[in-house]
């Protein structure tokens, strides 16, 4: 039972969902004090890596597992282990940047795995680790998460303390389906910033199909440009009160783009599954240090949420069994879907498009999608035919591009 289970996760979507604790005020006490011992442990680990340049697992294990346990009364073995991998994970991605030892806050989430947490399904409580002994908690939540919890493969869980509620984070695996052929060829997203999705269909997202409070495009940017202005008022009075307000509106802005961007991908799995079509998007790993903004564009750039939509996009499009491919985003925007014709004149304004050639004209992301989804259908039927596009790649030869062509997207 347990290789099957463990060959489910490996073939399976990872997932998370999120159920409620209902501790008492002494468990709760108990729960606090847990987070805290857990958390001072990682930043005393932390300490030690920073000191001696040791960032791997094993290694600072070696130097660190006998200290923390003799300076923390009450952290479990197990607790300890899981300390030090926290710290490695820290440092995993971001060493290079950080200038100093990495900090955990005193009451912030705080990961447990099998052997400090279990879940009771038939009686819905979950047994957890505290430097005072094991606890018996309720847990409660919405019908279809619980269910994950009954039936699916659970892996790590977070305990997290958010507003005064205890929270428990589950990692699950959902089966993965079948990946569904996408006869009718590929839907294309094309990505902006003026536009954060513009489809091969034409649909220029966030827009009217979507539910909300959002009009449009127009209404994000001004939203988001008053967000600006407003910190940037409060910053310069640096009172408690103005700190305060920080505070509270530190990640409202976070939550509206993360939402506009779920509502984005689901929109175009949605219409990919409707219509047997795959997704395709462009491939923008990269883009802010190849691409030259002006000064007062920067911010603009920098806080595109690009990658987070193609994240979104591509596990609801597994989990719809639909087919998502990236595809190389190099002359999409300068490239007419109809004769095949790049070159930089093609684009005389921002948003426009106008073939020299052929006098294809429309708007510029909706070309570019139709362009994205083209390359996704002969990305998907011709891996190996490098030239089958008929459009030059940024990462082919030179000589590959057609005379009077110029690089750009």
């Amino acid at each position: 039972m347990a290789l099957r289970r463990s060959q489910a996760k490996h073939d399976g979507l990872p997932s998370v969902v999120q159920v409620r604790l209902s501790p008492t005020s002494e468990q709760a006490q108990a729960l606090s004090a847990a987070t805290a011992l857990c958390n001072a442990a990682a930043s005393f680990i932390s300490k030690i890596a920073w000191r001696s340049r040791t960032f791997t697992v094993v290694e600072l294990h070696r130097m660190a597992y006998y200290q923390v346990r003799a300076e923390f009364v009450g952290l479990g073995a197990q607790a300890a282990v899981r300390a030090i991998a926290r710290v490695a994970g820290a440092y995993a991605n971001r060493r290079s940047a950080k200038t100093r030892a990495h900090l955990f806050r005193p009451h912030g989430a705080v990961p447990f795995d099998a052997r400090m947490l279990s879940f009771r399904r038939d009686a819905r409580t979950v047994s957890i680790w505290t430097p005072g002994g094991r606890l018996t908690v309720p847990y409660s939540g919405r019908e279809a998460d619980l269910k994950a919890i009954e039936t699916l493969p659970v892996g790590e869980t977070d305990l997290v303390l958010r507003g005064g509620v205890w929270l428990l984070q589950v990692a699950v695996t959902l089966p993965r389906p079948e990946t569904a052929d996408p006869a009718n060829g590929f839907i294309g997203v094309d990505q902006g910033i003026a536009n954060l999705a513009v489809t091969s269909d034409g649909a220029v997202l966030p827009g009217k199909v979507l539910p909300g409070t959002i009009a449009g495009n127009g209404h994000v940017r001004a939203l988001r440009e008053r967000r600006h202005r407003q910190r940037r008022r409060l910053q310069r009075k640096a009172t408690s009160s103005a700190r305060r307000v920080l505070r509270r509106l530190s990640v409202r802005e976070h939550r509206m783009m993360t939402d506009l961007n779920h509502q984005i991908s689901r929109f175009v799995v949605r219409e990919a599954e409707r219509t047997a079509r795959g997704v395709a998007m462009e491939d923008l790993a990269g883009i802010r240090t190849r691409v030259r903004a002006h000064r007062l564009q920067r911010r603009t750039l920098h806080s595109w949420a690009f990658a987070q939509q193609i994240t979104f996009t591509r596990y609801k499009a597994a989990r719809a069994g639909i087919a998502f491919t990236l595809v190389d985003p190099a002359y999409t925007s300068q490239a007419c879907p109809r004769c095949g014709c790049v070159s930089k004149g093609n684009r005389p304004a921002r948003g426009r498009f106008l073939c020299t050639r052929c006098g294809l004209a429309g708007h510029a992301d909706h070309i570019a999608a139709l362009n994205i989804a083209r390359l996704g259908v002969v990305g998907r039927g011709s891996v190996n035919t490098p030239h089958a596009t008929g459009l030059p790649s940024a990462r082919r030869d030179r000589e590959s591009r057609p005379p009077g062509s110029l690089g750009g997207s």
